[in-house]
């Protein structure tokens, strides 16, 4: 009796960096925007500061706009 061993060796390429966007998509913060009415947008930090709220003036009316604690923005009048 014969007995024949036989040895596989696999090899696995593991990459960690994300794959490249393709060549036609634009970035987040360009799709954000309508092309030709911003130059740079306005960081929301710069506007808070270390305030919570911020009070905006708009044709006579007066905003309340608001940073909660998850990050996210409530404009009310």
């Amino acid at each position: 009796m014969t007995i024949r061993i036989i040895r596989i060796s696999i090899g696995v390429n593991v990459t960690t960096s994300p794959p490249a966007p393709p060549a036609d998509a634009r970035p987040v913060v360009d799709a954000a925007l309508p092309s030709g009415e911003f130059e740079t947008p306005i960081r929301s930090k710069e506007l808070f500061k270390e305030r919570a709220c911020i009070y905006i003036e708009h044709e006579g009316m007066i905003y309340a706009l608001r940073s909660t604690r998850a990050g996210k923005l409530i404009l009310t009048k």
